[in-house]
């Protein structure tokens, strides 16, 4: 029988940095948190190689007392409560003491501090959970804590880390979010020496919105708020045209904490839905404050989740504040024009006359001569320079410079074997036969049904095949072998499109910059997070190609890291296919025809890039029974 042991106190340390220490974005995200709640103004980060080589935090707040720094990082030491009473009504962000020891156990520590009243602050040293240095130093009021080669003594923890670029993505995020729920705090983010976030501490929600979103979601949002005797909503929401794919734009910030909970999530969204017909995810930052006592934030080490006394209350007063303020943006659209007079009158400026003393002078003259009438002048033009129109009367029919699709058996002797072909390439006088395998027999169209399915017959049973679908493989199968052989056909934009990016979505793209560069989309830089869409697929016709490219990069977003390139070709492919035929539209004979023929050679011919079957089929059997002519 095993015996129980006391674990020292460096293994505990490394046993609740497990939790509280997930990557280099957790330990960002403690230390933030510790500069709010030592009320900093201007809060610096600087982050090197996705965090894991550097995180430096420099703010100007309170500062810790010299006598505190090394009992600050002890496990469950914190100044932010006294006793188990206080954990029913948090007022700071951080509360349980487990961050500093959980980050100083896995990394070399680094802290330097002053408070007003010193002269000196006090220098730190922690490697691996053991005190290297403790010693005076010169140093400005305030904090600037430093955490190199994090989890260099964890390898197995360092080896799921993500690659740089997302893990630098991932702290980006939390910086930016930290900064919605603080517009009076000065955040600065520096990226491998590059500055990426600047906000200015205005106080102003909205400037800061649009420092980490951008203008054109910015000139989309709807202010809403609501406020009762315990609880107070407010924030914005964005219109139908800043929609996305994915909820990577969506905030809850509760008493200034960011969090996440459906309940909430499903509330806004509902409320959304109500006036819009797009399936995306509403753009939203939403404030929530609350009494301390409602809410209990001690769920998780993380403090991302919590939970609320009652959630029916908080999903009514969210989804009530949220649709009446898009039923009033709804209403006001349709507003009549006489109200809109009226509202534009209902102030009227008062003006004062002022009399100049000008006397006029009666000697100048005006002269006329610019009006009189002049000479007209004709020009006669040669006959021979008049246009000639030439009709021709034998060509009475459009001529198109195309082949006609090929479908006969082709016997030579060469060959020497007789096939069924549906492409015949023709290379310096010799024909190749391409060999193709058809899915499905020959089917002969009968006609189109609600100008969506085409029916066809073959022997005795009855097919019918969704067109849009059927085209949207087809596509989808043809743009996957034109970018696995390299032989994309792209065309040029007219107008290059600028996109400008959220960090998040920034980094996203230059993590597969490749994958979009072989599927025909030529992107170059264009500036901080903006970007030039020069050249699109060839076949995506008339798409809009920006609104396309960010669905794409949503799509690749939510599929995660690790995936590999084939899976991302297959959603963009899958994206990219919607200039396929849709429903409801008329297809003569010929088209149907061509449709199905190229439905037969394709390589799965059966289902739809979205697993969707293109093809059913009726036997005689299940139609006679159908109408009970058997039993």
């Amino acid at each position: 029988m095993k015996r129980i042991n006391l674990l020292d106190e460096n293994t505990s340390n490394k046993i609740a940095a497990g939790e509280v220490v997930e990557r280099p974005s957790s330990v960002v995200k403690e230390l933030i948190e510790n500069s709010i709640d030592a009320r900093s103004k201007n809060i610096t980060i600087e982050i090197e190689d996705g965090g894991a080589a550097l995180i430096r935090i420099i703010d100007d707040g309170d500062g810790i007392h010299p006598e505190d720094i090394k009992k600050a990082f002890l496990p469950h030491a914190t100044s932010k409560i006294k006793k188990s009473e206080d954990i029913y009504s948090i007022n700071t962000l951080g509360f349980r003491g487990e961050a500093l020891p959980s980050i100083a156990a896995v990394g070399k520590v680094n802290i330097k501090s002053r408070i007003e009243d010193e002269d000196f602050g006090r220098e730190l040293v922690i490697e691996g959970g053991e005190i290297q240095v403790f010693q005076e130093c010169g140093i400005n009021k305030g904090t600037t804590l430093e955490v190199r080669d994090l989890f260099y003594n964890v390898p197995a923890r360092k080896k799921f880390l993500k690659s740089s670029s997302r893990e630098g993505a991932l702290i980006t995020d939390i910086v930016n979010r930290t900064s919605l729920a603080n517009p009076s705090i000065s955040f600065k983010l520096y990226n491998n020496s590059k500055k990426v976030l600047h906000t200015y501490g205005s106080g102003n929600l909205k400037d800061v919105i649009r420092t980490v979103y951008g203008k054109s979601i910015t000139d989309n949002l709807l202010y809403f708020e609501s406020s009762d005797d315990t609880i107070t909503i407010y924030g914005y929401i964005g219109k139908e045209e800043i929609a996305r794919g994915s909820r990577n734009n969506q905030s809850i910030f509760v008493n200034g904490r960011y969090i996440k909970h459906k309940t909430i999530v499903a509330a806004v969204e509902n409320a959304f839905k109500s006036f819009s017909t797009v399936n995306k995810f509403p753009f939203f930052t939403l404030f929530i404050e609350v009494y301390p006592e409602f809410v209990d934030v001690n769920i998780h080490p993380t403090k991302a989740e919590i939970k609320f006394t009652d959630d029916r209350v908080i999903f009514k007063k969210v989804f009530d504040t949220v649709h009446e303020t898009l039923k009033k943006d709804v209403f006001d659209t349709f507003k009549m024009p006489e109200e809109e007079e009226k509202d534009r009158i209902s102030y009227t400026p008062q003006f004062e006359e002022i009399k100049l003393d000008i006397k006029p002078n009666h000697e100048e003259k005006v002269s006329f001569n610019s009006f009189e009438t002049r000479e007209k002048i004709h020009l006669e033009v040669p006959i021979d320079l008049k246009p000639i129109t030439i009709v021709e009367e034998e060509n009475n029919m459009v001529k198109e410079n195309t082949l006609p699709i090929i479908n006969e058996k082709i016997s030579d002797e060469k060959i020497g074997i007789e096939k069924e072909v549906n492409n015949i390439i023709i290379k310096e006088g010799n024909v190749t036969v391409n060999e193709v395998q058809a899915k499905f027999p020959p089917l002969k169209i009968i006609g189109q049904f609600n100008k969506t399915y085409i029916l066809a017959e073959y022997e005795e049973i009855l097919y019918m095949i969704d067109q849009h679908a059927a085209h949207e493989k087809i596509l989808f199968e043809k743009y996957l072998k034109n970018i696995e052989s390299g032989s994309l056909v792209v065309q040029p934009l007219l107008i290059p499109a600028i996109i400008d990016l959220t960090i998040d979505d920034y980094a996203n793209y230059e993590e597969n910059a490749e994958v979009f560069k072989n599927a025909g989309f030529t992107l170059e830089e264009f500036g901080g997070n903006s970007i030039t869409l020069k050249e699109v697929p060839y076949f995506l016709g008339k798409l809009d190609p920006k609104s396309l490219f960010l669905s794409i990069l949503d799509n690749i977003k939510s599929l995660g890291s690790g995936k590999t390139t084939e899976v991302k070709y297959n959603k963009i492919a899958t994206m990219a296919c919607k200039a396929a035929v849709k429903g409801n539209d008329t297809l003569s004979d010929i088209e149907m025809i061509k449709l199905v023929e190229e439905l037969r050679y394709i390589d799965d011919p059966f289902h739809c890039p979205h697993g969707r079957p293109t093809i059913i089929k009726f036997s005689n059997y299940d139609l006679e029974k159908k109408f009970r002519r058997i039993v």
